[in-house]
Protein backbone atom coordinates (compact mmCIF):
# COMPACT_ATOMS: atom_id res chain seq x y z
CA UNK A 1 0.00 0.00 0.00
CA UNK A 2 1.49 3.39 -0.93
CA UNK A 3 2.24 5.93 1.75
CA UNK A 4 -0.68 8.36 2.09
CA UNK A 5 1.47 11.35 1.08
CA UNK A 6 2.43 9.50 -2.11
CA UNK A 7 -1.23 8.85 -2.91
CA UNK A 8 -2.20 12.45 -2.06
CA UNK A 9 0.46 13.79 -4.45
CA UNK A 10 -0.51 11.31 -7.17
CA UNK A 11 -4.16 12.36 -6.82
CA UNK A 12 -3.24 16.05 -6.84
CA UNK A 13 -1.22 15.76 -10.03
CA UNK A 14 -3.91 13.59 -11.65
CA UNK A 15 -6.47 16.32 -10.85
CA UNK A 16 -4.13 19.03 -12.13
CA UNK A 17 -3.40 17.24 -15.39
CA UNK A 18 -7.03 16.34 -16.07
CA UNK A 19 -8.72 19.63 -15.16
CA UNK A 20 -6.24 22.53 -15.30
CA UNK A 21 -6.27 24.54 -18.51
CA UNK A 22 -3.29 23.87 -20.76
CA UNK A 23 -2.25 27.52 -20.33
CA UNK A 24 -1.43 26.76 -16.69
CA UNK A 25 1.11 24.20 -17.91
CA UNK A 26 3.13 26.59 -20.04
CA UNK A 27 6.64 27.63 -18.99
CA UNK A 28 9.41 29.48 -20.75
CA UNK A 29 11.92 27.03 -22.15
CA UNK A 30 15.43 27.53 -20.77
CA UNK A 31 18.11 25.19 -22.14
CA UNK A 32 20.39 26.29 -19.28
CA UNK A 33 17.82 25.05 -16.73
CA UNK A 34 16.96 21.56 -18.07
CA UNK A 35 14.18 19.52 -16.56
CA UNK A 36 12.54 16.18 -17.24
CA UNK A 37 9.27 18.16 -16.94
CA UNK A 38 9.62 19.81 -20.35
CA UNK A 39 7.37 18.00 -22.82
CA UNK A 40 9.26 19.41 -25.78
CA UNK A 41 12.27 21.52 -26.57
CA UNK A 42 11.90 25.07 -27.71
CA UNK A 43 13.88 28.19 -28.33
CA UNK A 44 15.06 30.13 -25.30
CA UNK A 45 12.06 31.98 -23.86
CA UNK A 46 9.52 30.12 -26.01
CA UNK A 47 6.56 28.72 -24.08
CA UNK A 48 6.39 24.94 -23.92
CA UNK A 49 4.17 22.55 -22.01
CA UNK A 50 5.48 20.91 -18.88
CA UNK A 51 4.20 17.99 -16.84
CA UNK A 52 5.13 16.64 -13.40
CA UNK A 53 7.55 13.71 -13.56
CA UNK A 54 7.94 10.98 -10.95
CA UNK A 55 11.47 10.91 -9.51
CA UNK A 56 13.01 7.48 -10.05
CA UNK A 57 14.42 6.71 -7.56
CA UNK A 58 12.76 9.02 -5.05
CA UNK A 59 14.93 11.81 -3.71
CA UNK A 60 15.65 12.43 -0.04
CA UNK A 61 16.55 15.57 1.88
CA UNK A 62 19.78 13.92 3.06
CA UNK A 63 21.86 17.10 2.78
CA UNK A 64 19.47 18.87 5.15
CA UNK A 65 19.66 16.05 7.67
CA UNK A 66 23.45 15.89 7.49
CA UNK A 67 23.93 19.66 7.53
CA UNK A 68 21.60 20.23 10.46
CA UNK A 69 22.18 16.95 12.31
CA UNK A 70 18.43 16.40 12.34
CA UNK A 71 16.07 13.65 11.27
CA UNK A 72 13.29 15.09 9.13
CA UNK A 73 9.72 13.87 9.25
CA UNK A 74 9.28 11.23 6.55
CA UNK A 75 6.42 13.19 4.92
CA UNK A 76 8.94 15.89 3.99
CA UNK A 77 11.18 13.41 2.19
CA UNK A 78 8.17 11.98 0.37
CA UNK A 79 6.70 15.38 -0.52
CA UNK A 80 9.88 16.92 -1.95
CA UNK A 81 11.34 13.70 -3.32
CA UNK A 82 8.44 12.18 -5.25
CA UNK A 83 8.06 14.51 -8.26
CA UNK A 84 9.95 17.03 -10.30
CA UNK A 85 7.43 19.77 -11.03
CA UNK A 86 6.90 23.45 -11.50
CA UNK A 87 5.31 25.13 -8.49
CA UNK A 88 1.53 24.73 -8.39
CA UNK A 89 -0.97 27.52 -7.79
CA UNK A 90 -3.85 26.09 -5.76
CA UNK A 91 -6.42 27.23 -3.27
CA UNK A 92 -7.83 26.32 0.09
CA UNK A 93 -11.03 27.47 1.69
CA UNK A 94 -8.93 30.26 3.25
CA UNK A 95 -7.18 31.53 0.15
CA UNK A 96 -4.58 30.93 -2.52
CA UNK A 97 -1.20 29.32 -2.13
CA UNK A 98 1.66 27.99 -4.19
CA UNK A 99 3.04 24.53 -3.49
CA UNK A 100 6.81 24.43 -3.93
CA UNK A 101 8.56 21.66 -5.84
CA UNK A 102 11.97 21.04 -7.38
CA UNK A 103 12.21 21.54 -11.16
CA UNK A 104 15.36 19.44 -11.55
CA UNK A 105 18.19 17.97 -9.47
CA UNK A 106 20.02 21.32 -9.24
CA UNK A 107 16.81 22.93 -7.99
CA UNK A 108 16.47 20.12 -5.44
CA UNK A 109 19.98 20.94 -4.17
CA UNK A 110 19.04 24.65 -3.96
CA UNK A 111 15.83 23.76 -2.16
CA UNK A 112 17.83 21.82 0.44
CA UNK A 113 20.07 24.87 0.98
CA UNK A 114 16.99 27.05 1.51
CA UNK A 115 15.54 24.56 3.99
CA UNK A 116 18.85 24.57 5.89
CA UNK A 117 18.68 28.39 5.99
CA UNK A 118 15.14 28.22 7.36
CA UNK A 119 16.13 25.66 10.00
CA UNK A 120 19.15 27.77 11.03
CA UNK A 121 16.84 30.76 11.51
CA UNK A 122 14.49 28.64 13.64
CA UNK A 123 17.47 27.45 15.67
CA UNK A 124 18.77 31.02 16.24
CA UNK A 125 15.30 32.10 17.34
CA UNK A 126 15.11 29.07 19.66
CA UNK A 127 11.93 27.85 17.95
CA UNK A 128 10.99 24.25 17.19
CA UNK A 129 12.03 23.07 13.71
CA UNK A 130 9.57 23.46 10.85
CA UNK A 131 10.08 23.05 7.10
CA UNK A 132 8.29 25.20 4.54
CA UNK A 133 6.51 23.65 1.55
CA UNK A 134 4.22 26.45 0.32
CA UNK A 135 3.86 30.22 0.18
CA UNK A 136 0.62 32.14 0.55
CA UNK A 137 -0.83 35.34 -0.87
CA UNK A 138 -0.28 36.96 2.50
CA UNK A 139 3.11 38.65 2.76
CA UNK A 140 5.55 36.78 5.01
CA UNK A 141 3.15 33.90 5.68
CA UNK A 142 4.24 30.41 4.70
CA UNK A 143 2.92 26.91 5.22
CA UNK A 144 5.22 24.58 7.10
CA UNK A 145 5.37 21.07 8.45
CA UNK A 146 6.04 20.69 12.16
CA UNK A 147 9.01 18.35 12.11
CA UNK A 148 8.03 16.70 15.38
CA UNK A 149 4.48 15.59 14.52
CA UNK A 150 4.04 16.25 10.77
CA UNK A 151 1.19 18.74 11.23
CA UNK A 152 0.69 21.44 8.58
CA UNK A 153 1.07 24.86 10.17
CA UNK A 154 0.51 28.49 9.20
CA UNK A 155 3.65 30.40 10.04
CA UNK A 156 4.74 34.00 9.74
CA UNK A 157 8.42 34.11 8.81
CA UNK A 158 10.51 34.59 11.96
CA UNK A 159 7.71 33.67 14.36
CA UNK A 160 6.55 30.36 15.78
CA UNK A 161 3.65 28.72 13.90
CA UNK A 162 0.32 30.10 15.00
CA UNK A 163 -2.27 27.71 13.68
CA UNK A 164 -2.56 24.08 12.68
CA UNK A 165 -4.25 23.74 9.28
CA UNK A 166 -4.21 19.94 9.00
CA UNK A 167 -2.91 17.00 11.03
CA UNK A 168 -0.60 15.95 8.18
CA UNK A 169 0.50 16.76 4.63
CA UNK A 170 -1.65 14.08 2.99
CA UNK A 171 -4.83 15.48 4.56
CA UNK A 172 -3.88 19.03 3.63
CA UNK A 173 -2.98 18.18 0.02
CA UNK A 174 -6.24 16.25 -0.31
CA UNK A 175 -8.17 19.41 0.58
CA UNK A 176 -6.64 21.58 -2.17
CA UNK A 177 -8.46 22.66 -5.30
CA UNK A 178 -7.51 24.44 -8.48
CA UNK A 179 -8.06 28.20 -8.42
CA UNK A 180 -11.22 29.33 -10.12
CA UNK A 181 -10.46 30.34 -13.68
CA UNK A 182 -11.53 33.79 -14.76
CA UNK A 183 -13.56 33.61 -17.92
CA UNK A 184 -12.85 36.48 -20.26
CA UNK A 185 -15.67 37.47 -22.59
CA UNK A 186 -14.02 38.56 -25.82
CA UNK A 187 -17.33 39.40 -27.51
CA UNK A 188 -17.67 42.78 -25.77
Amino acid sequence: MPNSIDQALDNLFDMFLSTAPESSRLVEFDPKWPSPCYQSKGKTGEHVIWTPVLCEPSLRLSNVEAGMDIQLHDDLHRYFGRYFSDNLDLQTERGNLQLLFAWNESDFDRLQQNIIGHLLMKQRLEQPPTVFFAVTDEEDFILTVDNENGAVMLEQVGLPPTEQLAPDLATFIGSLTLPEQKIIDLSL
